[in-house]
């Protein structure tokens, strides 16, 4: 998991559009130089990945400070009248559009400014607060959820709250709260989660630079009033270069919204093409340093991410309140279906899983709020974590609706039946594992943050680029570390029965045994992470699968963690206590299972033959396979052209309001 210095810019290979080429390795090390190297604060994911479980960096649960939940509350409650009032989720999924009227009453309401200071006209709301509110809206209709959520969590305000100068806040800020909708612009045609190859360039030219090239998926793009966009400054005498964050008008000369994209779910989505020729940027614009854009756009995302998991969580909410009601009103075979233990267990399934799916975000959110800890593996756990499991919930509340759950909602009213659009929200919920970094995306990055202390003292040892000498300088250090480190994971508090005594109070469900499970798992868990680069070394970085299982587990322990937390904060607080010790219990239980089938996947599992008939499919040994059917795909190429160039195309950007 490490990588040789990139060459300069100006040598490095172009492809036929002017795409930079670079290798693997190459690409792994842009990605590398952006990440944020150390850590000035303790992390409770990174310790449990180190096999120390830091249960006292979460316990007791941090809680709001009273004026902010005031403050949240009451806007809270004049969020939910407004959706209630004026949101038609089954408007927007019959136009694919969200009316302007919406939009107009949201900007109105301040919900563009929910993360804004309010001293430039934002509401100022915390983490907490700004993800129950997403979560909100997001029940009402995801694609709505999603243009708030891409404005201020991805969008001009977050990097500019982070990084921006006190001129450029003072300037976007207070109209990005109440007016301007914004949107991020990193991916392109051929550019997804491997930005080495960032086409989109910002040339210098005097007080400006000139922007040329196409980005693809620019969310809110179709109706944005300003953008960051991510360009390549090229490198030259006395001046860095490299990927450049920007803000720029929507409304430049030269910037044309090509197509309005369209998708299996979230049809309300303003999301486009977007193409920029000679567009010309104020230098006064770019936000922080040449070369600084990635690690701008991967800082905004360490709590950027907590957003989706957020809406995820409305969604199990209301997966559960469907599933409860529908499954208590239909019979069969003489009682409720929700009595069938069949179609009970997935009932248990969404409500112990959205506790626990609640519990990680809200604990991460008030984390990042207080700034104590670094949370940058707990807000990728939650993303990862959410998304996977939303998906799950809303799947199995399709399964239990059965036909109805198939059937769309303006069908079931079109016949007299309740309108539930179950099958909707599993078409919405599907994207959650691809949008901000894709499961696979994010387990590779959680894994590097994973192995970094590993890297630290032993990374030189399996660079091949290395020297002898700093190989054997490695390997000392090495030693003095795993000296000391090892022995640490042979035995914990896991195994003394009594430990965690409080998480056992009297008439309630016993939580103490599954902290002790956890503190055990997480030795375990960071025993097979050391076994396995011993074992690999240098290979380590191509072992995706194996890496993919040591982050679910560590997702699975993160949650029960968060799940035994919140149960016992709900309990000291004489809120649902009893009710939420019962819903951490099976959590847990279910968890455990699902960990204790990801160990075995650890070491028998079919990697190695899975390698092989991809070679097999690749080469084409398997074409026969592929005989006796008809393919119903248009021509055309797989990705399309984005060479840069004046745009032919009707420009599609609409202003609203």
């Amino acid at each position: 998991m490490s990588a040789p210095s990139v060459p300069s810019e100006a040598s490095a290979p172009k492809d036929p559009q002017g795409r930079p080429t670079v290798s693997e390795r190459e690409a792994r090390q842009v990605a590398e130089d952006a990440r944020e190297q150390g850590w000035r604060k303790p992390s409770f994911a990174k310790e449990m990945f180190l096999g120390r479980f830091r249960l006292d960096l979460i316990h007791p649960h941090p809680v709001p400070a009273s004026e902010d939940v005031r403050r949240g509350e009451a806007f809270l409650a004049k969020l939910r009248e407004f959706c209630d009032r004026e949101i038609d989720g089954a408007l927007i999924e019959r136009e694919a559009r969200i009316p302007d009227e919406v939009i107009a009453g949201l900007k109105e309401l301040g919900a563009l400014g929910m993360k804004i200071d309010v001293k430039y006209g934002g509401l100022g709301l915390t983490q907490v607060y700004y993800n129950k509110a997403l979560s909100l809206v997001g029940s009402a209709n995801p694609a709505v959820g999603a243009l708030l959520s891409a404005h201020q969590s991805i969008g001009v305000p977050q990097p500019l709250k982070m990084f921006g100068t006190q001129e450029q806040k003072d300037t976007f800020l207070p109209r990005l709260a109440r007016t301007d909708i914004s949107a991020f612009l990193l991916t392109e045609p051929d550019v997804g989660s491997d930005p080495a190859r960032l086409a989109t360039t910002a040339v210098p030219d005097g007080d400006d630079y000139v922007l040329d090239g196409v980005k693809l998926w620019t969310t809110n793009g179709v109706v944005a009033d300003l953008l960051v966009v991510m360009a390549r400054v090229p490198k030259a005498e006395g001046r860095k270069g490299g990927i450049t964050a920007f803000v720029v008008e929507a409304d430049s000369p030269g910037i044309t919204v090509e197509h309005r994209n369209a998708f299996m779910g979230l049809r309300g989505l303003e999301n486009g093409v977007t193409r920029f020729h000679q567009v010309r940027v104020p230098a006064a614009n770019r936000i922080g340093e040449e070369g600084a854009g990635l690690k701008i756009a991967l800082t905004t995302l360490n709590t950027g991410r907590l957003s989706l998991p957020a809406m995820c969580v409305g969604a199990g909410k209301w997966c559960l309140k469907v599933a409860r009601e529908w499954s208590g009103a239909r019979e069969q075979w003489g009682r409720p279906v929700a009595r069938h233990e069949a179609v009970g267990e997935k009932i248990s399934f969404i409500a112990a899983t959205t506790f626990a799916l609640e519990a990680v975000v809200d604990l991460s959110s008030q984390m990042a709020d207080e700034d104590r800890n670094d949370i940058r593996i707990e807000a990728a756990l939650a993303k990862l974590y959410g998304s996977e499991m939303g998906w799950r919930m809303a799947d199995e509340l399709v399964q239990i609706r059965g036909g109805r759950g198939f059937e769309t909602a303006e069908s079931l009213s079109a016949r007299g039946e309740r309108a539930v659009p179950a099958e909707q929200m599993l078409r919405d919920m599907r994207i959650n594992r691809i949008f901000e970094g894709s499961t696979e995306i994010m387990h590779l990055l959680i894994a590097r943050e994973a192995v970094d202390a590993h890297l630290a003292v032993a990374g030189d040892i399996i660079d091949p680029d290395k020297s002898f000498s700093d190989k054997a300088k490695a390997g000392a250090q090495a030693g003095r570390f795993y000296a000391r480190w090892l022995p640490k994971l042979v035995a914990g508090t896991g195994q003394l029965p009594g430990s965690y005594a409080e998480f056992h109070p009297s008439g309630h469900a016993d939580l103490s045994v599954h902290l002790r499970y956890v503190e055990r798992t997480s030795r375990k868990l960071a025993r097979s992470t050391f076994y396995a680069m011993s074992r690999w070394q240098g290979r380590m970085e191509t072992k995706q699968g194996f890496l993919g299982r040591i982050v679910d587990i560590g997702a699975e322990i993160f949650a029960m963690s968060a799940a035994c937390v919140r149960a016992e904060m709900l309990r000291t607080g004489g809120d649902h206590g009893r009710e939420a010790y019962q819903l951490a219990d099976v959590f847990c239980r279910q968890a455990r299972i699902r960990v204790e089938e990801l160990f075995t996947r650890l070491w028998s599992n079919t990697d190695e033959i899975d390698r092989k008939v991809v070679d097999g499919v690749l080469s084409g040994t398997y074409t026969w396979l592929e005989e006796g059917i008809v393919d119903p795909s248009g021509d055309g190429p797989w990705i399309a052209d984005a060479t840069p160039g004046p745009s032919g195309r009707e420009n599609v950007h609409r202003r609203i309001g």
